[in-house]
């Protein structure tokens, strides 16, 4: 970084990004354990796309939060609007996995979903980096104030 402070290394924060992860799909599953309805239904929407975000982060640990939370927005919406077709469907059908990352039938309402957890997941990827990083806003607290 150009004011002499280092960020942390890829390897942490492919770790950090990994952690994430596991939380987000653990929050998930804890939601449809406790609600039921369009509670579970769109807290899921978001936390798909939170999941996404720190899978971008594992996979490009130096994207910044915004390009981070953007992708994940992007391909959330991508995935929502693939469900127009009748590929998603046709491949959920056969399997559960592809049930769970692709879904089957298009929610407009998830859209917005969509966008609340790109910017839960960018909010959390800027505190998480300007802390780790030293950038927070204000002066440094280890440098004398000049005067």
């Amino acid at each position: 970084m150009r004011d002499g402070r280092t960020a942390p290394g890829r390897g942490r924060v492919r770790v950090l990004a990994a952690v994430a992860a596991v939380v987000t799909v653990a929050a998930g599953l804890a939601v449809r354990a406790g609600a039921d309805g369009a509670v579970a239904k769109y807290a899921g929407s978001a936390l798909y796309t939170v999941l996404l975000c720190a899978l971008v982060v594992f996979c490009a640990p130096r994207a910044r939060p915004l390009t981070a939370a953007a992708t994940a927005l992007a391909l959330s919406w991508a995935v929502e609007f693939a469900q127009l077709t009748d590929v998603p469907a046709r491949l959920s059908a056969d399997s559960t996995a592809a049930r769970l990352v692709l879904g089957s039938t298009f929610n407009a309402p998830d859209l917005f979903w969509y966008a609340v957890g790109a910017a839960a997941a960018w909010s959390l990827h800027a505190g998480a980096r300007s802390r780790t990083t030293g950038s927070s806003a204000g002066p440094d607290p280890r440098t004398p104030a000049v005067r």
